[in-house]
């Protein structure tokens, strides 16, 4: 029986599925809440920062009326899953829950929600523990809360469908992370513009397992592929699909350059800006006066910088193409 991964559209090898004897691990890999490896190990997805806060707020929500242990969720991968949240007298709890993906700073972080119902409409505040931008971005403004739009639809669609249950009016939500502020120093947060605590993301809803993992199964599919599409994300992984639909498409992350060289040096790069270029000069930002690519797009400078980095990696790695999309699956700038 063929066994496909919902959340990437991937379907495992009749191999591996033999090799797991685990009928019940193989019902979560089926319905998208952990993944297969080539030795038949299952590795369990977590849920992202987004889906964890959604989690919180629709079970402060529900609680108005009576106590909750866990609420349904639907991430942002149209895939809805049971979430635990414990939820009572308008005030809703739930702990980041990473799966198998062991090197998670947030790991068991809470997120703490509070509903007041109100007169009509959705109202939600972000709170204390949540970073906040200390200058504009391409998407964000100054001051805006560091919540990712995937998440906050996350998070506005949890909260509306509580209030539909509850045949509320309006109801008003503060969304908090007790130990946001203290977790975010440790993350990259700073650096790019984030102060005062974590960020709220997540593209799919889900945390994939594969910090640790990833080298051996991904990296044996790119040996036997001939001109494999390597990209770093969710966003780059549908539209490579779209851009290359002969080529096989491998999501490998910060594995980058053990990808390539699986590749022979003949592949495609294919993503969003952030990751690729900066891979593919590292010093990128350097006297630019911005702290992140994103930033760098605001930039006059942008375009020729863009053109400048792709024509020097290609004279460096004749065998590669890089191919820079927008978010929107735009092709911003292409190698060839």
């Amino acid at each position: 029986m063929k066994v496909i991964d919902p959340v990437t559209g991937f379907e495992y090898p009749e191999d591996w599925v033999r090799l797991c004897r685990d009928e019940e691990a193989l019902e979560l890999v089926r319905r998208g809440l952990a993944i297969l490896t080539s030795t038949g190990e299952i590795l369990k997805r977590g849920f992202t920062t987004g889906t964890t806060a959604a989690a919180a707020c629709k079970a402060a929500v529900l609680s108005l009326r009576t106590p909750v242990s866990e609420v349904d969720i639907l991430l942002s991968c149209n895939l809805r899953f049971g979430v635990k949240a414990e939820g009572k007298d308008g005030t809703g709890t739930a702990y980041k829950y990473s799966g198998d993906y062991k090197n998670d700073i947030t790991s068991g972080l809470q997120f703490s929600a509070k509903a007041v119902e109100t007169g009509s409409g959705i109202d939600f505040t972000a709170g204390e523990g949540i970073g906040r931008f200390e200058r504009e971005t391409p998407r964000y403004k100054k001051g805006d809360p560091a919540i990712s739009h995937p998440a906050m639809n996350a998070i506005l669609r949890s909260i509306g469908e509580a209030a539909e249950v509850l045949n509320l009016n309006g109801v008003s939500v503060e969304l908090s992370i007790p130990k946001g502020k203290e977790i975010g120093e440790q993350t990259l947060n700073p650096k790019v513009g984030v102060m005062g605590g974590v960020s709220v993301l997540g593209s799919t809803g889900l945390v994939e397992p594969w910090a640790d993992h990833l080298s051996e199964d991904v990296f044996d599919r790119i040996k036997n592929t001939d001109t494999p599409v390597l990209t770093t994300g969710r966003t780059g992984l549908r539209y490579s699909r779209m851009l290359f639909p002969d080529n096989e498409v491998v999501l490998v992350g910060k594995f980058m350059g053990r990808a390539i060289e699986a590749a022979m040096g003949r592949a495609i790069l294919c993503g969003l800006p952030a990751l690729i270029l900066k891979f593919i000069n590292p010093e990128i930002l350097d006297g630019t006066g911005y702290k992140t690519v994103e930033e760098l797009t605001m930039s006059e400078r942008w375009e020729s910088i863009l053109k400048e980095n792709l024509n020097d990696y290609k004279k460096k790695m004749p065998g590669m193409r890089v191919m820079i999309i927008g978010r929107n699956g735009e092709i911003i700038g292409d190698s060839g």
